[in-house]
């Protein structure tokens, strides 16, 4: 049987999985975690309730461990798109939990909420955001925050945004970050 200790994490991502109790990866978490730590782009598809984020995230924050780039200002290395803000806020507390012992900063945004709040915790910028679209591009047309730092793209239940309309919204956003990116659809 397969365990996250075989498929290449850092220690301090280990060690955070140790202390939520998980030892033995989710078939989706096996087959991703070592291509995405390649810095190969993914497309991966498994049912709710298998650890996708995880998945993704994971491997995601040793990369940008290893990268040790700087946080850009007004700016993220890695922004993960979600479609609802219940979606959005799991997805960042799971990257907190996973990356606590990784000196990450991470943050959330999301609709319905204020909106000079959002603007004045990403002034520094973030290591992580987790962000619907639409409070993304508020902030974007505001001036508030650019998109030009992004090393890692996220589409999280990419197949529900697109059914839900944000295709606009997610080719606005995809003509903003670098072309050379890596890019995950889940």
């Amino acid at each position: 049987m397969t365990k996250f200790s075989d498929l290449g994490l850092s220690q301090p991502v280990l060690q955070a999985l140790d202390l939520k109790g998980y030892d033995e990866p989710t078939p989706i978490q096996a087959q991703a975690i070592p291509p995405v730590l390649e810095g190969r782009d993914l497309l991966g598809i498994a049912q709710t309730g298998t650890g996708k984020t995880a998945a993704f995230m994971l491997p995601s924050i040793d990369r940008l461990r290893d990268a040790d780039n700087q946080t850009p200002f007004k700016s993220c290395r890695m922004l993960v798109l979600a479609p609802t803000r219940e979606l959005a806020g799991q997805i960042a507390q799971s990257a907190k939990d996973y990356g606590a012992l990784a000196g990450l900063k991470v943050h959330s945004i999301v609709g319905g909420t204020s909106v000079n709040k959002d603007r004045n915790k990403l002034h520094r910028g973030t290591d992580i955001l987790v962000a619907t679209p639409g409070r993304l591009l508020d902030l974007i047309d505001q001036k508030a925050f650019r998109l030009d730092g992004v090393e890692i793209l996220v589409l999280d239940e990419a197949d529900q945004m697109l059914d839900l309309g944000f295709i606009h919204a997610l080719r606005r956003i995809s003509e903003l970050v670098p072309d050379d990116r890596q890019t995950l659809f889940f």
